[in-house]
């Protein structure tokens, strides 16, 4: 496997206390290298949600151990998360969450107007939309936008800072399967050209069949 971006060793995550806990991800090795497309696939409650949380650093493991480009970032204060999040990881969400007030390049250069000095240079926010087929569409706001450009804006918002790992939480579920189809052409393909580290989950076969790796969750364990 080629370098980790992605290790995670042990990793559980647990929410309350006493017989009121529950138990989401246990004991969850994962390794995702440089350059990888890996798909987990799961159904609902399984944990596969919690354990992409954990791996954008929107949520903490209650035990183990999470490297992230070779930081160790199980423990670091808030703060740090936010500035990691920022430069090291690229979302894609199945509802596209851009501001239906701000034009497909004000969403797209959203991110860098919070990032501080340091890491990488970030892309030019028009060139990254040009590059995702929206280079007309510059100035629309989503609701001038159809479901499929929609998550292009949003694939362009997640390439901008020049990440290493993008995340994909089901970028196809709102999508018809021509469109779907077409957005996972795009993501693969700045996989291979940029050597991003792509970690998506899915409910769908056909969709995690794209992936060079797949692996299914059940009950907050990975499933032989």
């Amino acid at each position: 496997m080629p370098e980790p971006v992605v290790e995670m060793r042990a990793i559980t995550k647990r929410y309350g206390d006493g017989l009121a806990a529950v138990t989401a991800v246990e004991e969850i090795d994962f390794e995702l290298g440089r350059g990888e497309f890996v798909a987990i696939r799961g159904e609902s409650g399984s944990g596969k949600t919690t354990l992409l949380q954990i791996a954008g650093c929107l949520d903490r493991p209650t035990s183990g151990t999470y490297r992230l480009d070779g930081r160790d970032v199980s423990r670091l204060p808030d703060r740090d998360l936010a500035q990691i999040r920022n430069r090291t990881i690229g979302f894609v969400f199945q509802s596209f969450h851009l501001l239906n007030d701000r034009t497909a390049i004000e969403n797209v250069r959203l991110p860098l107007d919070y990032r501080r000095s340091g890491g990488d240079p970030p892309s030019d926010p028009t060139t990254v939309l040009e590059r995702v087929g929206l280079g007309p569409r510059l100035l629309h706001r989503p609701s001038e936008l159809s479901g499929g450009e929609r998550q292009r804006v949003a694939i362009a918002r997640a390439l901008v800072k020049r990440p290493p790992l993008i995340l994909c939480d089901e970028p196809t579920g709102n999508l018809d399967s021509k469109t779907g189809g077409e957005i996972l052409d795009l993501l693969e393909a700045m996989q291979k050209e940029d050597a991003v580290s792509l970690l998506l989950v899915t409910h769908s076969e056909a969709v995690a069949a794209r992936a060079d790796r797949v692996l299914t969750m059940r009950d907050g364990r990975w499933v032989e």
